[in-house]
């Protein structure tokens, strides 16, 4: 019997036939099969939003060469990833596969698995099942939804806004977010304020330098109001009282907490996590962990679900009572539940699949890079500190009274705290988000009524800041709260965004250019329901009840695309062309003395003449990268070939050829660009 299993990739086939061994034969679909084609709508308007799809050119001769091997099996197991889009591909290729007349498949099985495990696949295979279309109809709305926004919209947008333009239906949403806090860092003008803090020790302490058990205290109140203190003048009136003031402590609090761990990675918060404290973006991060599930090292990494199964509970209490110690192990195991609404087809969060593999058994088995092995460790303690014992801490809060006759009386406060038992902080402490681990300092011992005496005051200036420009993480992390995309897309929006030049980052943070305020504004105009967050959020919504059952997909598509449909013909007639926004680039034509000024065109931003169409002139904006050429020591520039790939060259060129795919370090061989 010739059994077929077909997955998406070579490296997850091999994975697969290590442990189904020699009766299965397995083959990689190499990613989709079928798709919408490129050079039309290919959705039929006419005929309840059909969607046609093709075999893309370039993936013709794999589907024949599956056909082939088709013909000769007798069951095919659809091994495809399980989700909506792996359900989707294995429906594709059922598709592709049946409609084959010299197939003599008798038997078409879906399995799925979420980890490739010998275990996990043997269950797997014991218990197929049919192709669930609910999935896939969630699947096809999501994509002939995208194609509509984004064939029909993008068309108004080279006409009233910039040829070569595009609307995307969740990465304009993403856009308007980005556009409206840089609307408000712009709009924001900044405070002054004073902070005054005091350093105090126990009265009579023997002096040394420093003083002995001192501590640092803020100043909070005055006369049980909250002081807030907006110049100097008002700061040194105060500094003077202070300086004749007598000091006693008025009240000590002292309080044992506990910090709870945090819950396994899903997709948004791992890669959250991997852009700040890793550095990776989240293209790169979801690339990274799709090579680790293909290899068998960690669960599916595509899923906002924090449960975990009760075998890998087990089998990581077992761990941590074994190699770290029983003290660190709680009575039961944790279970923890998401915050979403929409959990998606019953995934596991994101762990190891075998807890006794660490980073650095991988190290020493060989054939991973750094981002392997950073990105598993990181995976490897967030699942395990997941289930160990509580971080006991004594926080301490000490309140200092300032006063002298006949001066109102001042409120200083200090705060401390002490870890008694570090519990998951043990293992996982450098990974902790900054804003749960604030450092406190440590205090001296310290009683009521104690009176203490001043040994410096630490008057100081700041400025309220504006509120921040997103980063790749926090953008994901606020789309999640939206409840805008879902784990598979978070990746391809930012993705999205950067491509079509609409954002750039300055330091990892987003900045809208002019051809991203210019779409967000004309969209903004127009279509405010199409980039609206809470209609936005809704049809996610709408697509998950597609996926239980409880919708169709045509009648929503119906419902959005015809008040689309009308709002397009309109918008068509009424609005204006769009006005961009100019900006100069400081230098003059060489050609005709004009100004030049920076565009955006299909490679990103270049200097162009403002007197074209008359000149005709541009050349390449050249970004600084504070580095120098290994060949003749002129600096280094960052520029784009002609396909938009951004690489390193010589500032002195043409006369030195220097050019490299990386910034160059202390004058080291480098690969040149072709």
């Amino acid at each position: 019997m010739n059994n077929l299993v077909i997955v998406e990739s070579p490296t997850k086939a091999r994975t697969l036939q290590k442990y189904l061994g020699s009766n299965y034969q397995i083959e990689a679909s190499m990613g989709h099969v079928r798709d919408l084609p490129k050079s039309e709508l290919g959705i039929d308007l006419e005929h309840n939003f059909e969607p046609k799809y093709i075999i893309p050119k370039d993936k013709k001769k794999r589907v024949n060469e599956l056909k082939k091997e088709a013909e000769k099996a007798q069951i095919l197991y659809l091994a495809t990833d399980p989700d909506r889009e792996g359900e989707a591909i294995a429906w594709h290729i059922k598709e592709l596969l049946v409609g084959s007349s010299d197939t003599n498949l008798t038997l078409i099985k879906r399995v799925v698995f979420h980890e490739i495990t010998e275990d996990a696949l043997k269950e797997a295979f014991e218990r197929p099942r049919e192709i669930n279309l609910q999935l896939v109809d969630a699947q096809q709305a999501r994509r002939v939804l995208d194609r509509l926004v984004g064939y029909k919209l993008s068309p108004l947008l080279w006409v009233k806004v910039k040829r070569g333009s595009s609307a995307g239906r969740v990465q304009s949403v993403a856009l308007r977010l980005i556009v409206e806090r840089e609307r408000e860092v712009k709009a924001f003008k900044a405070e002054e304020y004073w902070v005054i803090e005091a350093e105090l020790s126990a009265a009579g302490s023997v002096r040394s330098l420093p003083p002995a058990d001192t501590f640092i205290t803020t100043l909070i109140e005055q006369n049980g109001k909250k002081l807030e203190i907006k110049n100097k003048q008002e700061a040194d009136g105060h500094v003077k009282n202070l300086q004749k003031a007598n000091y006693v402590i008025s009240k000590i609090t002292q309080k044992k907490v506990h910090r709870f761990p945090y819950p396994p990675f899903t997709t948004s918060t791992l890669q959250q996590i991997s852009v700040n404290k890793l550095g990776m973006s989240a293209k790169k991060t979801m690339m990274t962990a799709q090579a680790l599930y293909e290899q068998g090292l960690i669960t599916y990494m595509r899923t906002d679900s924090v449960n975990l199964s009760a075998e890998a509970i087990q089998a990581v209490r077992s761990y941590i009572e074994n190699s770290i110690g029983k003290s660190y192990l709680p009575i039961k195991g944790r279970v923890f539940k998401s915050k979403s609404k929409n959990i998606q087809e019953a995934h596991e969060a994101i762990r190891p699949t075998n807890i006794q593999t660490q980073a650095q058994v991988l190290r020493d088995k060989g054939g991973f890079n750094r981002d392997h092995l950073r990105l598993y460790e990181l995976i490897w303690k967030r699942f395990v500190s997941c289930q160990m014992s509580e971080a006991i801490l004594d926080q301490t809060t000490v309140d200092v009274a300032a006063s002298t006759p006949g001066m109102a009386g001042y409120l200083l406060r200090a705060t401390g705290s002490v870890i008694r038992f570090e519990g998951w902080l043990k293992l996982y402490e450098k990974e902790a988000e900054n804003d749960d681990m604030e450092k406190k300092q440590m205090l001296p011992s310290l009683k009521e009524n104690q009176i203490l005496d001043l040994i410096q005051l630490l008057p100081s200036q700041h400025f309220t800041q504006p509120p921040p420009r997103y980063n790749e993480a926090s953008l994901i992390k606020k789309l999640e709260e939206l409840g805008i995309g879902r784990p598979s897309t978070y990746a391809p929006i930012l993705s999205t965004i950067m491509e079509r030049f609409y954002v750039e980052r300055m330091e990892q943070k987003f900045i809208p250019t002019s051809l991203g305020f210019a779409v967000n504004d004309f969209l903004v105009k127009y279509f405010p329901d199409i980039i609206d967050y809470t209609f936005t959020a809704q049809m996610e919504d709408n697509l998950d009840e597609i996926a239980r059952g409880e919708r169709q997909w045509k009648p929503t598509i119906q419902a959005f695309y015809q008040p689309f449909e009308e709002k397009l013909e309109e918008t068509t007639k009424v609005a204006e062309k769009v006005k961009m926004e100019v900006e100069l680039a400081g230098k003059k034509c060489p050609e005709c003395g004009k100004d030049l000024i920076v565009r955006i065109g299909k490679f990103g931003k270049f200097l162009a003449c403002s007197g074209f169409p008359d000149c005709k002139h541009t050349e390449s904006l050249e970004e600084k990268v504070n580095a120098k050429c290994p060949l003749d020591s002129g600096e280094v520039v960052m520029r784009k070939t002609r396909k938009g790939k951004t690489f390193y060259g010589c500032k002195n060129w043409p006369v030195c050829k220097f050019a490299s795919w990386t910034k160059p370090k202390n004058n080291l061989g480098v690969k040149t660009p072709h």
